[in-house]
Order: C-alpha cells, then sequence, then structure tokens
C-alpha cells in the first residue's frame, strides 16, 4: 500500500470512528454536540478533530448525511423483497422500513427530523440524501398512475417547479398525493418516536399499518 493509500485509508478510519462517538453523544446529550467532549471520550485534544471535521457544523452535517443514506438504504432494502407488480406491498414494506429504522436508531432519527439544532443550518449536500424516501415512495405512484385531479392553481405551479428542477415528467397531483403521505408518515412517527403515543395507543404496529394503508388509498395505490 502507497503512503497516500494508507493515509487516506487511515484519516477514513479516524473519521468512522469520530462519528461512531458522536452518535453516541447523540443519544445521550441531544444534537447540541460538543467536540470537546468527543475528543475527550478519543482520548485526543480538541483541536485535533478539526483535521477532520472543521467545525462542529461539519460533523452534524455528516452526521446528517449518514442518517438520511441509512434510512433510505433501510426503506430500500425492505421495498426491494416485494414484487414490483404488489404496489401497495412495495408502499407498506417502505413505510415499514423507516419505522423500524427510526425504532431502532432514535437519536438519529431525532437528528434529522426532531428540533432543529440551535444555530446549524444544513448545508445544500444534506438535500439530495434527504429526498431518497420520497422518491421511493413516488416511483411506487408512478408504477399505479393513480387517476389526475385538479389542484388549486398556485400549488399546481409548485409542484410543477420541483417536479421541473429534478427533470421528471410526474404529473402534479401525483407528486401533491405523495407528499402528503410522506409528511403524514413523518407525523406518525414523529408521534411514536418521541413518546406522543405514550398512554394513549398500545397497538402500535396496528396503528401505523391503519394510516399507511390510509395514505395508501389516499396515494391511489390498488387494494
Amino acid at each position: 500500500m502507497s503512503a497516500s493509500s494508507l493515509r487516506a485509508r487511515v484519516r477514513s478510519e479516524m473519521s468512522q470512528e469520530i462519528k461512531a462517538v458522536a452518535r453516541r453523544h447523540l443519544a445521550t446529550d441531544g444534537a447540541d454536540l460538543s467536540l470537546r467532549a468527543v475528543a475527550r471520550d478519543l482520548d485526543i485534544v480538541a483541536s485535533a478533530l478539526y483535521r477532520y471535521f472543521p467545525s462542529r457544523d461539519a460533523l452534524l452535517t455528516a452526521l446528517i448525511i449518514d442518517a438520511y443514506d441509512d434510512l433510505a438504504d433501510a426503506a430500500g432494502a425492505a421495498e426491494s423483497a416485494v414484487p414490483r407488480d404488489d404496489l401497495r406491498g412495495r408502499w407498506l414494506a417502505v413505510c415499514r422500513g423507516v419505522r423500524d429504522w427510526a425504532l431502532a436508531h432514535p437519536a438519529e432519527y431525532g437528528l434529522i427530523y426532531g428540533s432543529p439544532v440551535p444555530g446549524y443550518a444544513a448545508p445544500e449536500d444534506t438535500v439530495e440524501p434527504a429526498t431518497k424516501v420520497i422518491l421511493l415512495l413516488a416511483a411506487i405512484v408512478a408504477d399505479a398512475a393513480p387517476p389526475s385531479a385538479d389542484l388549486p392553481s398556485a400549488l399546481h405551479d409548485d409542484l410543477h417547479r420541483l417536479i421541473a428542477g429534478r427533470g421528471s415528467t410526474m404529473p402534479e397531483d401525483q407528486l401533491d398525493r405523495v407528499l402528503v403521505a410522506w409528511t403524514h408518515l413523518y407525523g406518525v412517527l414523529n408521534f411514536e418516536v418521541f413518546g406522543r403515543l405514550d398512554s394513549m395507543i398500545e397497538a402500535r404496529s396496528d396503528y401505523f399499518d391503519h394510516h399507511m394503508h390510509l395514505m395508501a388509498d389516499l396515494a391511489g395505490l390498488p387494494t
């Protein structure tokens, strides 16, 4: 292995170790990360972290992108296991995959769908990872090709702009249905992950599936 390759490998491994420690702090301290605390756990001086992440925000961005990618991988793996012609089954698989990941990784879920981190503004490179799940749902709805519906003209224009920006040909009313279902998915999940359903709903899986079926109906997927 060349010296440059060895340095790249060491850098990659150290970056992964830093992120692993930072994730543990997310679980105990929330998203307002302290680089000093991370460095202390790694038994290095805080200034050494800046060789890998130039700021707290850069570390947060790396964690956010990792979380979005992991979430999308989980949803995609669940969806890929369902036959292509079972559109509702694919839809439910995506939604259940998102839920399973969220419940297994509540700190990371809170980082991307919880309260905004004070003083942090997500950069442009978080946008593409953040759209992966909604694009997966949109692809299922596109395969179903539900009947068209009228939209208010201003909303139609907004949706057309979003579609044109991605070079897509999806009808605006289909994207509208996907957006509503997507926001409902995370609304239901937020209540569960952040304890809002405690003392209210015990049959959590049934409750979740019931709402995802309602959203599948809204999206125009066949039963």
